[in-house]
Order: structure tokens, then sequence, then C-alpha cells
């Protein structure tokens, strides 16, 4: 069993969870919605192969409002046409961040959300995808496990 970073590293930690409410308090003073925040956060925690942020971010984004289609349907995105401009936007910053580095195909994507998010939330939507990138690495590296949920999402 690996050593939770978060548990034995309190400081580090809570200098982690200070830098993630200040992206999240300026992600929604930029204008991005809590729905393209959770979108972000559960399309990264996909392609990390991060269960603790997924199971997390899941319930969140179902919270604020993102319907279950869009998360059943979220690793092809890009095959459907239920998702929004801006939703498709922030979902390729997601990408692009995620699997870096920035290949021509993610360049062009990130001038097309760009193009669609404006300046102020295709930055906000890049320092949720670097941050949500972050605290899976720490929940992978220190394993954090997924607790059994009922269909209401409560603990069993």
């Amino acid at each position: 069993m690996r050593p939770y970073l978060d548990k034995c590293g309190p400081a580090s930690w809570q200098a982690a969870s200070d830098y993630s409410a200040v992206v999240a308090r300026e992600a929604a003073e930029l204008g991005l919605g809590a729905e393209e925040i959770e979108l972000i956060k559960v399309r990264a925690s996909q392609l990390n192969g991060c269960g603790f942020c997924l199971d997390l971010h899941s319930r969140q984004a179902r919270a604020a409002g993102v319907a279950q289609q869009l998360l059943d349907l979220l690793p092809a995105w890009r095959e459907t046409d239920r998702y929004s401009p801006r939703q498709e936007a922030v979902l390729a910053v997601a990408e692009a961040v995620t699997r870096l580095p920035l290949t021509d195909d993610a360049q062009a994507d990130l001038a097309a959300a760009r193009q669609v998010l404006g300046e102020r939330k295709f930055v906000a939507a890049e320092w949720v995808a670097a941050t949500i990138n972050l605290f899976n690495r720490i929940s992978i590296l220190s394993e954090h496990p997924v607790r059994p949920r009922d269909a209401e999402g409560r603990l069993r």
C-alpha cells in the first residue's frame, strides 16, 4: 500500500487545496460555468485513468446539472452532436492539456477553442485542466480508493 500524499504531506496538500480554490474562484469570475468546469475534470480524469477523481467529479457534474447522457457519451464526445460548441471547446482544452506534449492537432484544437470561448474563458479552462491533472496524479500516486456507493451516490 502506497502512502497517501495528502495525509503524509499535509502542508503540501493544504497548499494544493488552496491553489485549487483560487483556480475555481477565478474560473467562475472569468465566466466558465460549473457544468463546463466539471466536464473538464471528468474528461481529464478519464484520460488519466483516475478512478477516485472520476467518481468524485462525475457526481459533482451531475449536481452541477450535466445530463447523464453527456457523461455517458464523454469518451466519444467528438463522434456525437450532443455537446454545445462551448462544451466541445472546453473538452478540447481538457484533452490537449492532459495529453502533452502539444501536437499540431492539439494546437489547432486549442486555437479553435479560444475562438469559441474568448481569451478569458479559454485561460480559465486551461487552468482548470492543469489543476485537475495535478489532483489526478496525487490520487493515482496515493492509490486513493473508490468507495462503493448506492444508486443515489451515498456511501454504502
